[in-house]
């Protein structure tokens, strides 16, 4: 798990059946020298813009999905409380 900011949405106005519904996000990780380095997240709590999170990625992140098998690789499992500094 790492932690992030979102820091802005993704639409997707086509995209395969099984990622309808979906919101997407995109996220910059926090307090690494990643900083830069941003990518995409499916938020599954109702994070938004400036919201810093903790994502789950890789195949851990499809494991809360009932279908497994949807190409997903970055997941918003958390939010974490303004009194945490990294």
């Amino acid at each position: 798990m790492i932690a992030a900011k979102l820091v802005d949405n993704v639409w997707a106005t086509r995209k395969i059946d099984s990622l309808n519904g979906l919101k997407f996000m995109l996220a910059e990780p926090i307090g690494s020298e990643q900083e830069t380095q941003r990518f995409i997240v499916v938020d599954t709590v109702g994070a938004g813009i400036g919201d810093r999170v903790i994502v789950s990625k890789g195949s851990a992140a499809r494991r809360i999905f009932t279908d497994q098998e949807l190409p997903i690789d970055a997941v918003v499992i958390g939010i974490i409380d303004e009194d945490c500094h990294f």
